[in-house]
């Protein structure tokens, strides 16, 4: 089973007055309706957008239902811009209750950003949502949605899964022939060695029950972007059920994405994650829940 280490400056978050608070943890009862797990890596460009509409439909929706609860985890993954600085100016309008900063002393890969998020989170539910802003953040209530249309969820767990699936024969138009290739390189893989179920297992938009959120990020090795993979080939291992559900996307310039090289990296880590699951390397926790 694989250990998160947090180094001394990582079990703090900085308040809106400045001043240093212990995180919580994801194993602690929750005490909001939702979390929201933002990893970010030199983001200081795209982040405003991403917040402006998530932030304005969170408080839209407060205010319409006061029991609604939420808090927004931007996780600054070792950026060398002003990402903390961008991030911190929405702690301090909104209030470190409602949005708080959680930087990573060096960079550990987006599935890593998220890992550390999930673990310092409160919410009931939690999702996972990328800085760049390029799903709907509205389109949260259709993926509460896929989650709610689970139910019963055995052992109160459930995931939802936004897809882009639906916008693949656009997005071929758009493409060269060599990243078409890739994709559909990336998505046979996918399919032959790990999860074939889900189509579309790369989208940043998904949802997770808190206690999905902890069976399946405490047995995550892999911490960069195949990452969404083996967390759906874990649930998919543990019987958690799974929606997809079909979300608004647009493509978004200043991707960190490299398209050789993160494909290449990307087919490794499939193979990883197939191979070292079937020899027992990594094993899978199988406990009961209460």
């Amino acid at each position: 089973m694989p250990t998160l280490h947090r180094h001394e400056e990582e079990k703090f978050f900085v308040n809106a007055e400045g001043r240093k608070e212990p995180l919580p943890s994801v194993h602690d009862p929750p005490t909001r309706e939702l979390s929201v797990v933002v990893p970010s890596y030199n983001e200081e460009d795209r982040l405003p957008l991403m917040m402006d509409e998530a932030l304005d439909y969170l408080e839209k929706r407060q205010k319409r239902d006061p029991s609604f609860t939420y808090e927004v985890i931007v996780v600054n993954d070792g950026s060398k811009d002003q990402t903390t600085k961008v991030a911190m100016q929405y702690c301090k309008k909104y209030g470190s209750d409602k949005v708080r900063v959680l930087s990573l002393v060096k960079n550990r890969g987006k599935g890593g950003a998220v890992r550390m998020g999930v673990f310092s989170s409160r919410g009931k539910k939690i999702l996972m949502a990328d800085a760049d802003g390029a799903t709907k953040f509205a389109d949260i209530e259709k993926v509460e949605e896929g989650l709610k249309n689970l139910q019963p969820w055995p052992n109160q767990m459930a995931i939802s899964c936004g897809s882009r699936a639906h916008l693949e024969k656009d997005s071929v138009a758009k493409r060269s022939y060599f990243r078409t290739l890739l994709m559909y390189g990336f998505h046979f893989l996918v399919w032959f060695l790990c999860v074939k179920e889900i189509r579309d297992t790369q989208c940043g938009f998904k949802l997770l029950t808190r206690e999905a959120a902890l069976r399946t990020f405490s047995t995550l090795h892999i911490e960069r972007w195949a990452f969404d993979v083996e967390l759906l080939y874990i649930a998919q291992r543990l019987k958690i059920p799974i929606a997809e559900v079909a979300v608004n996307w647009t493509e978004i310039e200043g991707s960190k994405l490299v398209p050789f090289w993160s494909w290449l990296q990307m087919g490794r880590d499939l193979l990883f994650i197939r191979l070292r699951y079937m020899t027992g390397a990594w094993k899978l926790e199988r406990r009961k829940c209460n």
